[in-house]
């Protein structure tokens, strides 16, 4: 299974300097990718704080959200819903051994931790420093070409 994390979903759906990248990446992509509750609140946030920043008009937020739904109706994503004793035991493992060294946000620890706790083999983002602890954390990282800090 792979797991994407909210940042590759809003490129892929949302035009940005990414958005190439997780096109190319999605063209051989085996389906369906993971969908959490994580993700769900982070994407349906990131379209409402791009309109904030005028990065996008509210009917734009509009469409990718409507876009995304159409996508988990479709098979795109998995809703999967980590255990969450798990998920938070896992999380601070990773901070406890990672985060000091890495440099990673609450956010991207949660990410991680929830690809390992359903299993995922494979993380797709474009952040060097969440990239740097799927690795650590035993998680297939492809290099995607627009990965950013």
């Amino acid at each position: 299974m792979t797991y994407a994390d909210t940042g590759f979903v809003c490129s892929l759906l949302a035009p940005d300097a990414n958005t190439a990248a997780a096109v190319k990446r999605m063209r051989s992509q085996k389906l369906p990718l993971a969908w959490t509750w994580l993700h769900e609140v982070e994407f349906r946030n990131a379209a409402r704080l791009r309109v904030f920043q005028n990065e996008m008009s509210q009917a734009e937020a509009d469409r990718t959200l409507q876009t995304q739904l159409a996508d988990l109706a479709a098979g795109v994503y998995s809703r999967l819903l980590p255990d969450q004793t798990a998920l938070l035991s896992e999380t601070e493992r990773l901070s406890a051994q990672h985060s000091a060294r890495i440099g990673t946000r609450s956010l991207d620890v949660l990410h991680v931790a929830a690809a390992l706790v359903l299993g995922a083999t494979e993380f797709l983002t474009f952040d060097k420093h969440q990239a740097k602890l799927a690795k650590a954390a035993g998680l297939r990282v492809p290099i995607l070409a627009s990965q950013v800090p």
